[in-house]
């Protein structure tokens, strides 16, 4: 997968995020899903193809449902 350029993306915060400040922000394009921590914006992010990060939300869920 080739990086996708996230300089004009809308990033979310995670609606999970406190005060505390201990954030993950997301942001999509049509061919990446794009993760970093909203206490370093600048810094890098990780990113994913749709299809991976899909399979990464089905194993998170399955895993909180034990």
């Amino acid at each position: 997968m080739n990086k996708a350029d996230l300089t004009t993306v809308a990033w979310r915060k995670s609606s999970y995020s406190g005060d505390a400040g201990n954030c993950v922000e997301i942001a999509a394009t049509g061919e990446a899903v794009a993760i970093r921590d909203s206490k370093d914006p600048q810094g890098s992010a990780l990113q994913f193809t749709p299809a991976a990060f899909a399979d990464f939300l089905a194993a998170v869920t399955h895993d909180n449902l034990r």
